[in-house]
């Protein structure tokens, strides 16, 4: 749902039809929203019912080509303001340190309070920007035809290193060096889901193309989430109540786009940020509970690869898919 409601907001910015938008359905739903929302849904129906391997295709075909599109503008903003790079640098870790230095002697509630702000808001968008810690992901990683799994985790933390050091972090230097973000005053230009669109238009201005673009990419970028997490659900559905119920939750994951669609930002955020941290909790068990035999598997690893020792490969806990591993590790 939070994926839907940026979606919505950025298209409406971008393209906007103001009689659409003045039209009030629902009480205060814009029509265009629930225009917006029933495209998307369609859209879902087509591909979710289609299976994993059409969800893989769509995904192939379009999500490195906006990503690579993406990068690139954001370059180009950032290279043509270049003389604010270290500015925005400052700022974050001005903003980040600051009130916590100053406010640090006043009263521990104060510090309590400006710490849990802080940290809880990082916890928060950087699950969301990676998923880290969530458990979801293995499921894809578990699909994938490698033999070794310590190679297979490895991309997994370069997945995270990736999207948020390096995406997010550029993401945030368009945002401060263009200007939609003062510096000075910590005042932005415009909604924060916009913020990066706005950001792209201060260069890419023309026919408002800028705005479109980014709009577009959160298109793409969060729809193809939201058909990845159909995925996700569906197959920790189908362990809990069987392969021929699958097509209840796919229903049910179709319906919440449409609320995803209609609903206040904040609220999306809300309820995603919740289940977020309620799935975050049983997984975080599991992955202390399972750190010796990640430990041992990536010592195995790293010895017979790297330090090329002669010792048996270790390829799974389980004595029969060890078995059928060490058969066809060399394919």
């Amino acid at each position: 749902m939070g994926q839907v409601n940026k979606i919505v907001l950025n298209i409406k910015s971008a393209f906007e039809i103001r009689t659409l938008e003045d039209t009030k359905v629902f009480g205060s739903v814009s029509l265009y929203a629930v225009i917006i929302g029933l495209a998307l849904v369609a859209l879902a129906s087509l591909i979710i019912l289609g299976g994993l391997r059409r969800i893989a295709a769509f995904a192939e075909k379009v999500i490195p080509f906006m990503v690579v599109a993406y990068v690139l503008g954001a370059l180009v903003i950032i290279g043509k303001n270049y003389s604010r790079i270290l500015p925005a640098f400052g700022a974050i870790f001005k903003n980040a340190f600051t009130p916590i230095a100053a406010i640090g002697g006043v009263s521990g509630y104060m510090l309590k309070t400006v710490i849990d702000k802080t940290m809880t808001q990082g916890f928060k968008r950087g699950v969301f920007s990676n998923e880290a810690g969530l458990g979801s992901s293995v499921m894809v990683h578990s699909n994938s035809n490698v033999k070794e799994p310590v190679k297979q985790g490895m991309w997994g933390i370069f997945e995270v290193f990736a999207d948020t050091i390096v995406v997010c972090t550029i993401t945030a230097l368009v945002v401060l060096t263009s200007g939609v973000y003062n510096l000075s005053t910590g005042v932005a230009a415009g909604e924060d889901a916009t913020l990066v669109a706005s950001a792209f238009n201060s260069v890419f201005s023309f026919g408002n193309i800028g705005e479109r673009f980014v709009a577009i990419a959160m298109l793409l970028f969060a729809f193809t989430t939201v058909i990845g997490w159909s995925h996700y659900g569906t197959k920790a559905w189908e362990y809990l109540f069987g392969t021929k119920s699958t097509v209840v939750f796919k229903v049910i994951h179709i319906a919440t786009i449409m609320l995803g669609a209609i609903m206040t930002s904040s609220l999306a955020w809300d309820i995603s940020d919740t289940f977020n941290g309620l799935m975050m909790m049983p997984n975080l068990v599991g992955v202390v509970a399972l750190s010796p035999l990640v430990m041992k598997i990536t010592k195995n690893y790293i010895d017979r690869r790297i330090r090329k020792k002669d010792v048996k490969p270790i390829l799974s806990y389980d004595a029969d898919i060890q078995s059928e591993a060490e058969a066809h590790i060399d394919d």
